[in-house]
């Protein structure tokens, strides 16, 4: 895929919030099947990446996303194993403090992924009510891999001008960031703001992580057919706010969609592809992957890229901001 007139390869990451979250995604552990299938399904169609989180998973049953995907790891051949990068987030936590606070963190995250650990990301930033805490953990995160722990250090959630001091702090130590990762799609807040956080990472070699790249399936809605209701309380609340005022960008994702015999997912993945961004899509199922997959197969051309920004701009109504993300 060509941009910024540089050949680059197209990359989608396996989103995995959904694997143990039962409030939002009505898990149920009779279904772990149906993930396993689906993270076979990933290796064998060309995703490389696969991003969890610590705090992924509901009441007692958190850390399940990453126990899961150490499950599956156990049966991957390596040759496949050494293809593909896990990237965890590490939760701060209030009372992980200090540059000692993510060290058993860590190490109960590495043993949930069955020692296979390749990015280590600030889940969020807390420079907006204890900007010292960030600080003392990524020192925390260089002091591992200065003791000998193989993995590369990323944010999530945060702003251009706290990535600019941070990118700063971490090479001070030595270090640079892999990956930065925000909200990026056609529905997020404040794309202005993201777009700055992604020139900042262009301009220093930072991969860029777009997570909720469907704004929780809300991109994927039919705008002729009624849904069915079989998500959860929540999820069917959040659809039926967001329809309406959705209904000209999903109407013109599907108008392209049908030009290109695709579906609307591709189409709104592929506006994140077109940009160079990596969107991280969460999936649960093996036929999610199938129709994902097919995204490396074709790309937006320049007047459809247009079009969606023009009336992405004029969408009446964008998802809520993330409360943690900094300035």
């Amino acid at each position: 895929m060509l941009y910024l007139n540089r050949l680059v390869k197209k990359r989608i990451g396996l989103g995995t919030w959904s694997w143990g979250n039962k409030i939002f995604w009505n898990y149920k552990s009779a279904n772990d099947d149906d993930l396993r299938e689906t993270y076979n399904e990933a290796l064998k169609r060309g995703f490389d990446l696969i991003d969890t989180a610590d705090s992924y998973g509901t009441g007692n049953l958190r850390g399940r996303s990453e126990l899961l995907i150490g499950k599956f790891l156990v049966d991957t051949p390596f040759a496949k194993k050494n293809r593909i990068q896990i990237a965890t987030k590490l939760a701060p936590y209030p009372w992980r403090i200090g540059d000692r606070g993510f060290n058993k963190p860590f190490l109960k995250s590495l043993e949930r992924l069955n020692n296979k650990l390749d990015i280590v990301q600030l889940h969020w930033s807390t420079a907006k009510y204890n900007p010292w805490q960030e600080l003392g953990l990524l020192n925390n995160l260089c002091d591992l891999k200065d003791q000998g722990f193989d993995f590369q250090i990323g944010l999530s959630n945060i702003g251009p001008q706290r990535l600019k001091k941070l990118i700063n702090f971490l090479a001070k130590r030595d270090q640079r960031l892999k990956s930065v990762q925000i909200q990026f799609s056609l529905l997020a807040p404040d794309l202005n703001k993201q777009y700055q956080v992604k020139k900042i990472c262009e301009e220093n070699n930072i991969d860029f992580f777009a997570y909720s790249p469907l704004s929780f399936g809300i991109l994927c809605i039919d705008p002729d057919k009624e849904e069915n209701k079989e998500k959860s309380f929540i999820r069917n609340a959040l659809f039926e706010n967001y329809k309406k005022p959705t209904y000209e960008l999903r109407r013109c994702l599907k108008r392209i969609a049908n030009q290109r015999s695709v579906s609307q997912a591709q189409v709104a993945i592929n506006w994140c592809c077109y940009q160079g961004a990596i969107p991280l899509v969460g999936m649960r199922k093996k036929s999610q992957v199938i129709d994902v997959s097919n995204v490396f197969k074709w790309n937006l051309n320049q007047n459809e890229f247009k079009l969606l920004q023009e009336i992405s701009k004029n969408c009446l109504k964008k998802m809520p901001k993330n409360p943690f993300s900094s300035i």
